[in-house]
């Protein structure tokens, strides 16, 4: 039986229990008001919503929303309360030129304001442990930690779908949302696996941590290959960047890292294919336990 008692630095607690969080939980709510998407996005995918008012019905309806731009300098009018409800809701927000709001615009109406909108839901940590607790399993989680390239994003959601794992979570900045190329490369896994989107990767591991889940890091300079290190029980995998790797910092708060072995002159995989071989180590030893 496995004994994670003194597996991490420092741990005095044994083996944990993982639990609901106590923070409360955000509720998304259908609003009545009808908020019109313009044209998608050619390279993203996302729904496009352009004016001032059409983008603060969207804000308070609650819809997910990737990132907003506003026009830099412009501080007239109701582009304060488009400001103030991108932020109460904790979206993304980048001021930019009028001319590269001229450039997204599809209708030459943008009022100095553009939002995309994401096609799925993001879910919560709560929606992950809950998939868990519903399936009567050890939380099996995905981490895609900065990931850029939507093909990448899809595919290692594909891959967390197949092999079963019970969410993924995204960091809001510096890397890309679920958008629509996310959605279509993942062929339909985005309406399956919860996808959680969080202010802050490493707030979130401590918070997974403290629900009982062991964070497994991947990083070419790990001792221990992937296959030798225990992925059974509740864990969460992360996979860092394409080029860049996880941070120092979300290293340094992983329980245990592994790496894969290169036998060739190319010293790295692509993210997803990382992430693929990992994973389903990971589902062969939870399948054999």
């Amino acid at each position: 039986m496995r004994d994670f008692k003194n597996e991490r630095k420092g741990n005095t607690k044994g083996k944990r229990d993982y639990k609901q969080s106590s923070k409360p939980r955000r509720d998304y709510e259908k609003s009545e008001s009808r908020v019109k998407s313009n044209k998608r996005d050619e390279d993203t995918g996302d729904f496009k919503v352009e004016g001032r008012n059409a983008v603060i019905e969207l804000l308070k309806s609650g819809k997910p929303v990737n990132k907003v731009f506003i026009q830099k300098g412009e501080r007239q009018g109701s582009i304060n309360e488009v400001i103030k409800l991108t932020k109460k809701n904790n979206n993304l927000i980048s001021e930019v030129e009028k001319s590269k709001l001229d450039m997204l615009s599809d209708t030459g109406h943008h009022q100095g304001v553009i939002a995309f909108v994401s096609p799925v839901e993001y879910k919560t940590l709560d929606d992950i442990f809950a998939l868990a607790s519903e399936r009567n399993e050890d939380p099996f989680i995905l981490i895609a930690d900065e990931i850029e390239d939507p093909h990448n994003l899809g595919a290692l959601i594909r891959t967390a779908e197949c092999a079963g794992c019970h969410g993924v979570i995204i960091p809001k900045r510096r890397a890309v949302g679920v958008t629509e190329v996310v959605a279509k490369t993942s062929v339909g896994a985005t309406e399956y696996v919860p996808v959680a989107r969080v202010n802050n990767i490493n707030e979130t591991i401590k918070e997974l941590q403290d629900r009982g889940v062991w964070i497994v890091g991947t990083d070419g300079n790990a001792d221990k290959l992937y296959y030798e290190q225990d992925l059974t029980g509740p864990i969460a995998i992360i996979i860092g960047s394409e080029g860049k790797g996880m941070g120092n910092l979300t290293m340094k708060n992983c329980d245990f890292l592994v790496k894969i072995p290169m036998m060739g002159k190319i010293t790295s995989l692509n993210a997803s294919v990382s992430g693929g071989v990992v994973v389903f180590e990971a589902l062969r030893q939870r399948l054999l336990k």
